[in-house]
């Protein structure tokens, strides 16, 4: 990277970002208290705030949030007279899955391949580790030239609203002229990105009973409703014959004006296995950002290993619907609802129960945050241009933001780029990315408090 002074701290602060993050994700903290224990959450929400107090935030707190997880906040003053920007990331992280295929351990941040891989390395325990870098950059030439408020939240991959709930309760906490959002990330490593829109995103679970209990399928298979076969041809019903997602009523059709996706790249992102199509009609940029998109979740059903030969009586699965901007999430809601019933068979009884639900989100590119963004990712992308990106992922409190602090402009940067396999085994994070994106939030910083 140049000579920049900015930039020169960040690089000798990358040793010990590595060794904060490795402390970070040793904490297994999924804000799913029936699979991993509270404590781990609780200890990732204290290396949080110890973390702050020893940058001089002040009011440091654990804010108990309705969902019964913690977010922490932290009130760092600046200059009087100075812009407030607030940096928002979370500390809590997707289950590792299938722990056996990894290859290294989840929670053990390991270096391989130039890369560090571990559960939350990239989302979002390193986007807490890049606040972190750029404010200590800035401490380190000159100081920080805006007043900084830190939100790190503790449930966001459960999607249980706890923080949104929070904010709505306590209006005044988080108010702030411009919000960086930390978690999403650029469109390939190396090309800086700002996300522009969100899809939003709704779930549920769908429960179909048919019988009283399960059946010999010798004796009664052929007559007797199977409460599985109905589920699967529900389900079914959610796509057409392309994969595209048809839930009634939903339209189906929108388009994606901006940064193009290259089919071949989508398929060596995703990873998709030699001669398998990808499903859906359009651009791979309409489908994944300008669309709705269905993805059934998990199944209640026997497993193979020890099933019976049984007509099920009751099955039950968990659907995701995520939502473009310009469709409301809760209209939407109701028509998965009623597609979900209409289309069950054979007069099979069904209940369709909302766990889940975020609105999509679209900021507003004109701005003077986004310019103020767009020069200091040229300087730290040297002959690279920040583009704007789509993301079909969802971040909730986005829209709770945009709706409590109508003013505020949002920005959202990150390290969950293609190769980071978010959500994924195997997850990463490049440590240039984390070097690079952490220099442009101090300079946008800089930038911003000058403009």
């Amino acid at each position: 990277m140049s000579s920049n002074p900015v930039a020169e701290t960040v690089a000798s602060l990358i040793p010990r970002a590595k060794a904060e993050l490795a402390e970070l994700v040793a904490f297994k903290s999924v804000a799913d208290f029936d699979q991993f224990p509270k404590s781990e959450s609780e200890g990732a929400a204290n290396w949080v705030a110890d973390a702050l107090r020893t940058e001089g935030f002040q009011d440091v707190a654990l804010l108990d949030t309705p969902d019964g997880t913690q977010s922490v906040y932290g009130y760092l003053p600046g200059p009087e007279g100075a812009r407030t920007v607030l940096l928002y990331a979370h500390y809590d992280v997707q289950p590792p899955l299938d722990e056996a295929a990894w290859t290294s351990p989840p929670f053990e941040l390991t270096e391989r391949d130039g890369r560090w891989y571990g559960r939350g390395a990239a989302d979002c325990k390193g986007g807490v580790i890049m606040h972190l870098l750029a404010l200590r950059a800035l401490k380190a030439n000159g100081g920080v030239p805006v007043h900084i408020k830190v939100i790190a939240e503790g449930s966001e991959e459960m999607g249980t609203g706890g923080l949104e709930r929070y904010a709505e309760e306590h209006p005044d906490l988080l108010t702030a002229d411009t919000i960086v959002i930390g978690d999403a990330g650029n469109f390939r490593v190396g090309l800086p990105t700002v996300t522009s829109t969100l899809r939003g995103m709704t779930l549920v679970r769908v429960q179909i009973d048919t019988l009283e209990g399960n059946l010999h399928s010798g004796q009664f298979g052929g007559a007797a409703p199977d409460a599985l076969a109905a589920l699967i041809r529900v389900l079914d019903s959610l796509r057409a014959e392309d994969g595209s997602t048809t839930v009634d009523g939903l339209a189906p059709e929108s388009r994606w004006d901006g940064l193009q996706y290259d089919e071949e790249q989508f398929r060596r992102d995703a990873k998709v296995l030699d001669g398998v199509q990808l499903i859906g009609s359009g651009s791979v940029a309409d489908r994944i950002w300008a669309r709705p998109a269905v993805t059934v979740l998990g199944i209640d059903c026997p497993p193979v290993v020890g099933a019976t030969p049984s007509v099920q009586a009751g099955a039950r699965a968990l659907v995701s619907l995520r939502v473009p901007p310009g469709v409301d999430a809760v209209e939407a809601t109701k028509l998965l609802q009623a597609h979900l019933e209409t289309r069950t068979p054979w007069g099979a009884r069904v209940s369709v129960e909302q766990v889940g639900q975020g609105q999509a989100f679209s900021a507003d590119t004109t701005s003077p945050a986004y310019a103020a963004m767009a020069e200091a990712m040229a300087v730290a992308y040297p002959g690279q241009e920040m583009q704007y990106a789509g993301q079909g992922g969802s971040i909730p409190l986005c829209n709770t933001l945009a709706s409590l602090y109508p003013q505020a402009e949002i920005l959202l940067i990150g390290l969950s780029e293609p190769e980071a396999q978010i959500h994924a085994v195997n997850e990463s994070v490049s440590p240039d990315e984390l070097e690079r994106l952490s220099v442009a939030e101090a300079l946008f910083l800089r930038n911003y408090a000058a403009n």
